[in-house]
């Protein structure tokens, strides 16, 4: 297929686009790539738009008809940043020309037809983002010992678990053969693999939680051999279900094959499959968009969606698992479902809480590398769609699990800070490239799929652009005072906030937050040239101080040999006349 045979009207003068909040329409030429819609007024220092064909997420068209004679018609596009934008065309057969070739354009299947696949940085890349995050480097630390851990390649086909990565950390005691047999005792092959290791040497597992199957056995040796390994000096472990399951038994491990773990069920929601979580939050996204609503309208819509709900319940969940490791050491099983949401969900939150390490830049590209991509989330698979997309025409394997996780990590920003390196323009800028972008880092269900689809050789990582300096300086949280402690938050339902500068940001005008994030910048910016300025004196001054020393040090010296001793007569000394004296700055009185 080539792009041409989608694309009936590549050019087109005289279209009219309305957003949300311009008051004005914009005139301008409408031209249709391969992979961008571009509408540009050719008036200096006017508007354009540059829009991804895969950040579209629905078409609607609005005929316009006049004495039953299309007149053409408006093309609303809704899209996976949340915007909402229209284009008028007066040609009936450009209005349909044009609307097709959108929607064909914005639905590709084939993913190597991606805009990713094309797209070359007119960069220098500094640093290959698919080589930063590697399993042996995260972990190179707890591997360098060699006595708990090792790096396993059992499943280095795939063949074992497709979802997971080629490298995994086990505990060493534990054999490939145990590892293969676990594999099978739970859904998808997802094993109990090591998420993450607490400074107290408290442990975390992720995986998914056991097959319920006809013929499948409800025991398995080595799987409760795994577990058991992690135990240590601990007298017990937590076994935490993020999903609630369907019923007590099947769903989860037997509780006389595991006497020292002890299950807990903290679910993130009653789902009947993972795209509920988007049908919340396309409640909460229309509640958002109706500016015109009162205010107990907008109170009820908001609490109907759930959203806000799903957050909290996400936060407790990692809050409860953050104070096993913490407080009490013990070691920790995370499962839900296949384990590829929920899951991931809970075990990220627990080391934002519990790691200063993931409240960096470069700290969170590593923690989505570990547990969102090599952990296997089905990126491609669950943004297929967004919350535009009415049910009945999405796949219910869409959801919107990964933008839970950020509206969770920006609740714990917004009640520390101080303690976190990015703010909320780096988690805005992570969610769009994971639904579209120019970048192919998300790509991909899994690292078997990127391997298969060559990814890492064909496209460009989102980590090589955005740790660029000057991409960096532009997400620094101007606040941001390095805090090694835990960070504890608040889980009270007063406490949780709405992401306004995401969910609000294309219907309510952000100017005047803007306005007041530079002054925060223009503020913080003065106190650091203020304190460099204060040091550099101080050092000017210590400089004045050790001359002034030395100075008063020569003189000393030089008066020593001049001065007659104590011992000494001296005759023109009648000890009537007033003895001479120096003050410190060595001047006579």
């Amino acid at each position: 297929m080539e792009f041409a045979e989608l694309i009936l009207t590549p050019k087109l003068d005289g279209v009219l686009l309305y957003d949300q909040l311009s008051e004005r329409p914009i005139d301008g030429t409408l031209c249709i790539t391969g992979h961008h819609l571009i509408l540009s007024t050719r008036k200096e220092g006017a508007q354009e738009l540059w829009l991804l064909h895969q950040n579209i997420d629905l078409v609607e068209r609005k005929p316009h008809i006049v004495n039953n004679i299309l007149e053409g018609g408006t093309i609303i596009l809704k899209c996976k940043d949340l915007r909402i934008i229209a284009l008028k065309i007066m040609s009936p057969q450009e209005y349909f020309n044009v609307s097709n070739s959108i929607e064909q354009l914005s639905n590709l299947e084939e993913t190597k037809m991606l805009y990713p696949f094309f797209y070359i940085p007119m960069y220098s890349i500094l640093e290959d983002g698919y080589a930063l995050y590697r399993p042996e480097q995260e972990f190179a630390k707890l591997l360098a010992n060699g006595d708990e851990w090792r790096l396993t390649t059992v499943n280095s086909a795939f063949q074992i678990c497709p979802s997971y990565g080629a490298k995994m950390v086990v505990a060493r005691s534990i054999t490939d053969e145990q590892i293969v047999q676990s594999a099978a005792f739970r859904d998808g092959g997802r094993f109990p693999v090591l998420s993450y290791r607490h400074a107290n040497g408290a442990t975390m597992l992720r995986s998914s939680q056991p097959l319920v199957a006809p013929g499948v056995t409800k025991r398995c040796r080595a799987d409760e051999a795994i577990l058991n390994t992690v135990l240590g000096r601990s007298k017990k472990g937590f076994i935490f279900d993020t999903w609630g399951g369907k019923g007590k038994s099947g769903y989860t491990e037997t509780d006389q094959h595991y006497p020292q773990w002890k299950k807990v069920t903290r679910p993130i929601g009653q789902f009947s499959s993972v795209s509920s979580l988007l049908d919340s939050f396309q409640k909460l996204m229309e509640a958002c968009n109706d500016v015109q609503c009162s205010s107990d309208k907008w109170l009820s819509r908001l609490e109907l969606s759930g959203w806000l709900g799903y957050v909290l319940n996400a936060l407790n969940a990692a809050c409860v698992i953050a104070q096993c490791l913490d407080q009490e050491g013990s070691p920790v099983l995370v499962h839900g479902g296949k384990g590829l949401d929920t899951t991931l969900i809970v075990t990220s939150l627990v080391q934002v809480i519990l790691n200063p390490d993931c409240r960096t830049i470069r700290g969170l590209q590593a923690l989505i590398e570990r547990e969102w991509l090599q952990g296997g989330h089905p990126f491609t698979t669950r943004h297929k769609h967004s919350c535009y997309t009415p049910a009945h025409q999405r796949r219910k394997s869409s959801s919107a699990t990964f933008l839970l996780f950020l509206d969770c990590t920006y609740q714990l920003y917004a009640q520390f800070p101080c303690s976190f390196e990015y703010d909320h323009r780096l988690l805005t800028v992570i969610l769009e490239h994971s639904y579209f972008s120019q970048y192919g880092t998300f790509v991909g269900d899994c690292e078997r799929d990127r391997l298969q689809l060559k990814v890492f050789s064909r496209t460009t990582s989102l980590w090589s652009h955005l740790n660029r300096p000057e991409v960096v300086k532009s997400l620094l949280n101007p606040l941001y005072e390095p805090n090694p402690a835990v960070i504890w938050p608040s889980v009270a339902p007063i406490s949780i906030i709405l992401w306004s500068e995401l969910y609000s940001r294309w219907s309510i005008d952000q100017s005047q937050v803007k306005i007041t994030f530079g002054r925060i910048q223009a503020l913080v910016g003065r106190e650091k040239d203020l304190r460099s300025r204060a040091v550099k004196l101080r050092r000017q001054l210590a400089e004045l101080q050790r001359q002034l020393k030395h100075s008063q040090n020569g003189n000393g010296a030089e008066d020593h040999r001049h001065r007659p001793t104590d011992d000494v007569y001296d005759p023109g000394d009648d000890g009537d006349e007033e003895s001479v004296s120096s003050d410190p700055l060595g001047t006579s009185k």
